[in-house]
């Protein structure tokens, strides 16, 4: 196979690999990095796809370190600089933040070090970039490159939009000879679009990677008690590991942070409400604790590196399968399998259309978030293999369904239901096509209500007429029938269920076409997970046991402790030191010397000096 950076001049694809295997500890190059290095060596521009833990970071620092000049690497948030940068210096690359936390004295030592061409790679938040003083600077220091990470933050169809990534462009007109790679774990094409006309990239390389992160299992379940659900799924598959809980509204992440807590898990709340300190306080314990769980709305995620985070938890529908895929990523980094969990409730659905109704956008903004919002209730109401639908969202195919989603490890049958499907539309019409599929149920099931009966929705011929399914049957049906498209969202109203197009309805109204449903997933997913309880072990653990014997997870903990410890010395988070796949490999191969140890993935030069008398003593004495 040829070598993809032999067209490289001899010294720089020479430099390349030896900054891979001496700075960051690697042997070889995965997947495109190098031919993502090569072009950006060369003087290319790129927009790189790449999912969470792909190794996006090596195809920017690597060829900041190759070529002349400070690389400058714009990061949406101040507060995930620090750890980033700690890293780096942790490999002795000469790396700084430049953000208004600095004192005034630490800022003029810095600005004189980025003239003097004495930093490798600088990082600064696109505000503090744009601002007429920094353009300044950056002109007087030479440049290798400029890196734009969370690239999607660019695009205003894309699900974190930020206003300032539209000002970047700038980059191109003040600095055109120096290469700009955008970065992003998850872009759709209207995104990618987006992203190459905002930031000027249509002569640059487009690098789309596999989106298939084989380490995440897959699981979505209807909501019944979620709180419940959640807590039996961290106490039974996670105990102790970390894990992120995103929740839809501040209130929730408060009152479930709270909940947990009562229940003997580390439970933390963050969100945009909360006072900054508060805020920095709990997501430095997040990142240098181990098993703390987040519970957070989407303010909180993007970026971070913690690579050992086991689970995410959805305890209400994201915004979009962009959004549910970016989140979920932050789950097991470092390549071990690690777990995603969905509770899905059509009322999530409707609150989403309500917000997506009220919010600023323009009318086609909305119809495309519309639509967004509508794929992912079809992706959770499929009984389809999860990983093949998500991968078809990016216009990557595969052939074979995964094994590792819930709709793979606990397949449903479809069944006929459009007896089912002709009731709860038939109840939909004579109630006015105005009520959610709360007070459906309760018409369709015969329950006294007071609503039933202030609207006299007991003398309706639907009432009752469903008493052969339970309410959370009846939920089901009517989730499925909305990723059917046979009902919708009235988002003119107060996000009740109307008819969805009568071309579709119709037919199914008058016994003409039938309708499948999956069969409730409710019981069915409670008998297996019952099953299943006692015999799970956490996610991490059992991935541990698959690689070390009983003896190595000895020396495995061992090396943990010690890496805890020399972390609190230095007040920065364990993985900065050394990822947990580096410490099982430590354990795996017991290294004998620091020869045998500079051969360990993850352990580099620098590190080598620095901790490898350390560990190799706790290597040698268990």
């Amino acid at each position: 196979m040829r070598d993809p950076l032999e067209a490289l001049p001899s010294d720089a694809m020479a430099e390349a690999r030896r900054l891979l295997t001496d700075v960051f500890g690697f042997h070889d190059f995965r997947g495109h990095q190098a031919a993502i290095i090569k072009h950006v060596v060369e003087g290319g521009d790129a927009l790189v796809l790449m999912p969470t833990g792909g190794g996006k970071s090596l195809c920017y620092q690597i060829p900041a370190l190759c070529r002349r000049g400070m690389g400058v690497v714009i990061s949406p948030l101040i507060a995930l600089m620090r750890d980033q940068v700690e890293a780096l210096r942790q490999l002795g690359v000469r790396a700084a933040a430049l953000n208004s936390t600095l004192e005034s004295a630490e800022a003029s030592r810095l600005i004189g070090d980025m003239r003097a061409g004495n930093i490798d790679l600088l990082y600064v938040a696109p505000e503090r970039l744009l601002l007429e003083g920094t353009l300044a600077l950056l002109a007087q220091c030479p440049l290798s490159l400029f890196a734009i990470d969370e690239a999607h933050c660019v695009s205003q169809w894309g699900h974190d939009f930020r206003p300032e990534y539209l000002k970047l462009a700038v980059l191109h007109e003040r600095f055109p000879d120096v290469p700009r790679i955008a970065l992003t774990a998850t872009a759709d094409t209207p995104t990618r679009n987006e992203i190459v006309r905002q930031l000027k990239l249509e002569q640059g390389r487009i690098f789309l990677t596999s989106f298939d992160r084989p380490n995440i299992r897959y699981h979505i379940t209807p909501k019944a008690k979620p709180r419940d659900q959640l807590l039996r799924f961290i106490q039974d598959d996670h105990a102790g590991e970390a894990g992120i809980v995103y929740c839809l509204s501040r209130a929730r992440v408060e009152e479930t942070a709270a909940w947990l807590s009562q229940k003997g898990i580390t439970a933390l709340p963050y969100h945009a409400g909360l006072a900054a300190d508060v805020r920095a306080r709990n997501q430095d314990r997040f990142l240098k604790d181990d098993g703390v769980v987040m519970v957070a709305t989407i303010a909180f995620g993007m970026g971070i590196d913690k690579p050992d985070v086991r689970f995410v938890a959805h305890m209400d529908l994201p915004k979009s399968v962009e959004s549910y895929y970016q989140e979920t990523g932050r789950a097991g980094r470092d390549g071990l399998p690690s777990e995603a969990l969905l509770l899905f409730g059509i009322e999530d659905a409707a609150k989403l259309h309500s917000m997506i109704e009220s919010g600023d956008g323009g009318e086609r903004r909305k119809q495309l978030e519309h639509g967004k919002l509508d794929a992912l209730v079809g992706f959770c109401a499929s009984s389809r293999c999860r990983r093949q639908m998500l991968l078809e969202y990016f216009e990557e195919s595969r052939p074979e369904p995964c094994g590792n989603c819930d709709t793979c490890m606990h397949p449903v049958a479809s069944v006929d239901g459009t007896v089912a499907a002709q009731k709860a539309l038939s109840c939909v019409i004579r109630t006015g096509q105005r009520f959610g599929a709360a007070h459906l149920t309760d018409v369709l099931v015969g329950a006294n209500t007071e609503r039933i009966r202030q609207f006299q929705h007991d003398a309706l011929p639907t009432y009752g007429v469903g008493k052969e399914f339970s309410r959370d049957q009846w939920r089901d049906i009517f989730r499925q029938l909305v990723a059917h498209g046979l009902l919708v969202t009235d988002m003119e109203g107060h996000g009740g269920l109307r008819l969805g197009a009568e071309a579709l309805c119709r037919p199914v109204l008058r016994g003409e076409r039938s309708v499948l449903l999956r069969e409730s997933r409710q019981s069915e997913t409670t008998r297996a997970m019952r099953a299943e309880v006692g015999k799970k072990r956490p996610a991490a653990r059992a991935a541990r046991e698959e690689l070390v014997d009983e003896g190595d997870e000895r020396l495995f903990q061992a090396l943990r402790e010690l890496r805890l410890a020399l972390a609190k010395e230095q007040n920065v988070p364990p993985y900065v030191i050394f990822h947990d796949t580096t410490l099982l490999a430590m354990a795996r191969s017991r290294p004998q010397t620091l020869q045998d140890l500079a051969r360990t993935p993850g352990v580099g030069a620098s590190k080598l000096a620095r901790y490898g008398d350390a560990f190799l003593r706790v290597i040698l004495g268990v």
